[in-house]
């Protein structure tokens, strides 16, 4: 995704802290117009909203109030394993990254260390992703019903 990309992604932003969600999709919404963005203060909201919203990007704090982010991340990739979730933390712990890891996340961001460069970036390195499975998916679709 780049600034001006005509083609939508979806984003939900899990974050119980509102001011800091609120910043995060200010940033988010004047770097990549085109995106629709969604909001969630808590894990039971967030599998509420992945399964209204369909988002391609989740980015997800580990500390919520009731179900955490990490086990709000393993229920996500157990039924949805191609959306992408990237941790937002304000805990810079070795322990937090495995977990990340263990539980399917593709990034792990600190809050209060990560620059909006660092966060536009990761945003379009995801996004350069997905397009690109996306169209070898649609690629191998037209190559398969072409033999048949």
């Amino acid at each position: 995704m780049t600034k001006n990309d005509p083609v939508s992604s979806k984003v939900l932003l899990v974050e119980d802290n509102e001011g800091f969600r609120r910043n995060l999709a200010g940033l988010l919404k004047s770097e990549f117009p085109a995106l629709l963005l969604d909001e969630a203060s808590n894990g039971t909201e967030a599998m509420e909203k992945v399964e209204s919203f369909f988002p391609n990007l989740v980015f997800m704090d580990i500390k919520l109030p009731g179900q955490n982010g990490l086990e709000t991340t393993r229920r996500i990739k157990a039924v949805h394993p191609d959306i992408h979730v990237v941790f937002l933390t304000s805990g810079d712990y070795p322990e937090y990254r495995e977990a990340a890891r263990e539980c399917g996340a593709r990034g792990f961001l600190i809050k209060g260390s990560t620059t909006p460069q660092q966060i536009q970036d990761g945003v379009e390195e995801l996004w350069t992703k997905w397009q690109g499975s996306c169209e070898q998916s649609v690629s191998n679709e037209t190559r398969n019903a072409a033999l048949k």
